[in-house]
């Protein structure tokens, strides 16, 4: 297992579109090519947003992003974890604590002292299990999520 930036393989651009459209497009009311647009923001490597993709060889298998101010609510809160997936094939292989931890990483040598999330699984599930605090549960765009936080330094 690899982690590269999608910068560094814009032509996996449509395959992430895809995965979050399939996984969270109905939450947000938006097109293939809205997700698609959006994700052009991400391409790249020395700045907030990024995206990181998981490699198999030369099969990309999930991803993750480090993006700014995800929840409107929460105008104090800067820096964010998120689009946390990993293809169905690879799930259950611990792909996606690597994920968290290699963006957790990033964040850090790009001077994020504390990064934010929000999940759908209330109980936290692996965002716990990696130490990440919840915060408060509020409902977002329909959705009861769990908040957390974890401090990197």
């Amino acid at each position: 297992m690899t982690f590269i930036y999608l910068a560094d393989r814009p032509e996996f651009l449509p395959l992430v579109a895809k995965w979050y459209f399939n996984e969270w497009g109905a939450l947000s009311n938006a097109s293939l090519e809205d997700f698609t647009n959006k994700l052009n923001d991400y391409l790249n490597t020395d700045k907030i947003p990024l995206l990181v993709l998981a490699m198999d060889g030369d099969i990309a298998v999930g991803a993750a992003h480090l993006r700014f101010h995800e929840m409107n609510i929460y105008p104090d809160k800067e820096h964010w974890l998120g689009g946390v997936y990993v293809d169905f094939p690879y799930r259950g292989k611990h792909i996606a604590s690597a994920l968290v931890t290699m963006i957790e990483e990033i964040a850090l040598t790009n001077g994020v002292q504390q990064l934010h999330l929000q999940t759908e699984q209330l109980d936290g599930g692996l965002y716990a299990k990696l130490g990440w605090l919840e915060i408060e549960q509020v409902e977002s765009r329909g959705v009861d999520v769990s908040v957390r936080v974890k401090s990197l330094t």
